[in-house]
């Protein structure tokens, strides 16, 4: 059997915050850029990686989502508990110094968990919680 992952789909409030945030911060390549009814479906994703895709979308838009449900969506993405991914690189340490230097929020510096795994903690202008990994 052959299968991968091709998308991950990460909600966003702002897509223009979003877009300058995966783009300009993490360096992604933006895949698609989709407006439809007042809302925008962005796909990004690394570069050299065209098979590994991050859709960013406005949760509103879901099917059969109840009013109510949209503002639990709202309430656990304003908390930073909806939506989260992980991320990983070669260099954790510079790559933190470009996030913080964008001013994302910082959840946590650069730590060497208990589980032996070096990385940081930081939200997307959304609220997603993105961890980064160094991998060696």
């Amino acid at each position: 059997m052959d299968i991968n992952i091709h998308a991950s789909f990460l909600p966003h409030t702002d897509p223009d915050a979003s877009l300058a945030f995966y783009r300009d911060t993490l360096g992604f390549e933006v895949r698609n850029d989709v407006g439809y009814n007042g809302m925008r479906w962005i796909t990004v994703g690394p570069a050299g990686q065209p098979g590994t895709s991050i859709v960013l979308f406005p949760p509103a838009a879901s099917p059969g989502v109840t009013d109510e449900e949209k503002r639990t969506i709202a309430d656990m993405m304003a908390k930073g508990t909806y939506a989260s991914m992980l991320l990983a690189t070669k260099d954790l340490d510079a790559a933190f110094e470009r996030i913080q230097a964008s001013g994302a929020e910082i959840v946590e510096e650069p730590t060497m968990q208990p589980y032996g795994v070096r990385d940081c903690a930081v939200r997307d202008p959304a609220g997603n919680l993105l961890r980064v990994q160094e991998r060696s």
